[in-house]
């Protein structure tokens, strides 16, 4: 894992002391690296530059979503998808421009693509039928609209990750099939309503996978399935999407290839297609591999158990409220004593939080230099689907996220207070 140290030999994050920002922000708190996330940015754009195709790198936000995020995505030139009304707005209030916005989801309410729609979202990702034909209803009342739209459809292509996580194969909740024929009945749909211009075919087979055979499969079955609909249906592709989900590493047992590697593969693939068109935009949507390893999040040492014969407990005023993926998908991180994070292990620990489950265990075995009461400890790479998970249980506040660039900290999400928890509460009295 890569560690940066000052003078002092603490860590630091974009230039900062790890110490220092614990203190001005108060623990827990999450910390960004702002320009790692822009260089990762910046790797994806220099590989489809080199390859002369044109492309977009659309942020998938459900990794990281906040206004400040959305303006250093904007800054970068990248593209962005939202999944939700309330990611959407976060977009409008970052004063993202629009059109290069895609909306996902596989049940989107009529609401959200009334706000689409309103807003003139750029790219709408179809994911159903009934979804076809609230769009046809919702345009009807202005006839000289025309929407683009993408179709997502499950190629049938399992990624080699967590069940949860594999999101392309067939017995999916997500896109139309492409086997039974759901995805061309879905096209000529499409295709038969003036005010919908099908620009392509979307898909995306899963998170953090560390090959690039599925995204190859993935690109050659998409291409392929296009070529079907060219001749079948005189469909001419301007799109290809095929996702995101590279891997990152998140321990040292992680060997994951450089993230701009996936897209070479995938160009290369779709380069090497025999196609009766001019090869189509390619678009890709990571989101893990731009935010990932460029956060981390600072806890405060608080109690230690020791039962004679076993492993300890070291716990820290955060845990699973704050990020919720060790729980749900057993995920393996690293962490460092901020102090010295360099020093050598003396023990392995539990590394748990202060919410009330036996599961709410960040790390299952740390390594760590001995630690004390106060001492500021580093979960690495936990910039995806920390801030975006974290909840309220137990009642406790979710913390502040703080950006870090050239060394100079900002406050781009105030921590929660209190009177926060119980704004939206109504009294229940008897009258």
């Amino acid at each position: 894992m890569t560690i940066t140290t000052n003078a002092q030999g603490h860590l630091t994050i974009g230039g900062a002391d790890a110490l220092d920002l614990a203190q001005q922000f108060q623990t827990p708190l999450y910390v960004y690296d702002v320009a790692q996330i822009r260089s990762q940015i910046r790797s994806f754009r220099a590989v489809f530059e080199a390859e002369h195709v044109d492309y977009a790198v659309s942020y998938a936000s459900k990794a990281f979503a906040t206004v400040a995020m959305y303006q250093v995505a904007a800054q970068e030139g990248a593209h962005i998808d939202v999944v939700s009304g309330g990611e959407l707005y976060t977009a409008i209030q970052a004063d993202f421009p629009m059109a290069d916005v895609a909306f996902h989801g596989n049940n989107k309410s009529q609401a959200e693509l009334e706000m689409a729609l309103a807003h003139h979202v750029g790219t709408i990702i179809v994911d159903n039928f009934e979804e076809i034909d609230l769009l046809k209803q919702l345009l009807a009342a202005t006839p000289s609209r025309r929407q683009d739209v993408l179709l997502r459809v499950a190629p049938g292509i399992s990624a080699h990750t967590h069940a949860y996580d594999q999101t392309g194969q067939v017995d999916s909740k997500f896109g139309f099939d492409l086997a039974s024929g759901q995805a061309i009945a879905a096209a000529k749909a499409i295709l038969a309503a003036p005010q919908l211009n099908l620009l392509g075919i979307h898909a995306h087979i899963g998170s953090q996978i560390f090959e690039v055979a599925g995204f190859v499969g993935a690109t050659e079955k998409l291409l392929a399935t296009l070529c079907d609909w060219h001749e079948q249906l005189g469909f001419t592709p301007q799109v290809i999407n095929v996702g995101g989900g590279f891997g990152i590493r998140y321990t040292e047992g992680d060997d994951p290839l450089p993230a701009a590697e996936f897209v070479r593969a995938i160009v290369q693939a779709a380069k090497g297609a025999t196609l009766p068109f001019a090869l189509p935009a390619i678009w890709i949507e990571p989101g893990r591999s731009i935010v990932g390893e460029a956060g981390y999040q600072l806890y405060s040492v608080g109690s230690r158990k020791a039962v004679p014969g076993l492993r300890p407990y070291v716990a820290v005023d955060g845990g699973m409220g704050d990020n919720i993926r060790p729980a749900l998908y057993q995920a393996d991180y690293a962490a460092v004593k901020a102090a010295t994070p360099l020093a050598p292990a003396v023990e392995t620990v539990h590394l748990v939080g202060k919410y009330c489950e036996s599961g709410d265990i960040l790390i299952d075995a740390a390594p760590l230099p001995a630690t004390a009461p106060g001492d500021v400890i580093a979960v690495l790479a936990t910039g995806a689907y920390g801030y975006t998970m974290a909840s309220n249980y137990n009642r406790n506040p979710r913390p502040a996220v703080v950006f870090v660039e050239n060394g100079q900290a900002k406050l781009v999400v105030r921590r929660e207070s209190y009177a926060y928890l119980t704004q939206n509460d109504l009294s229940y009295s008897e009258d």
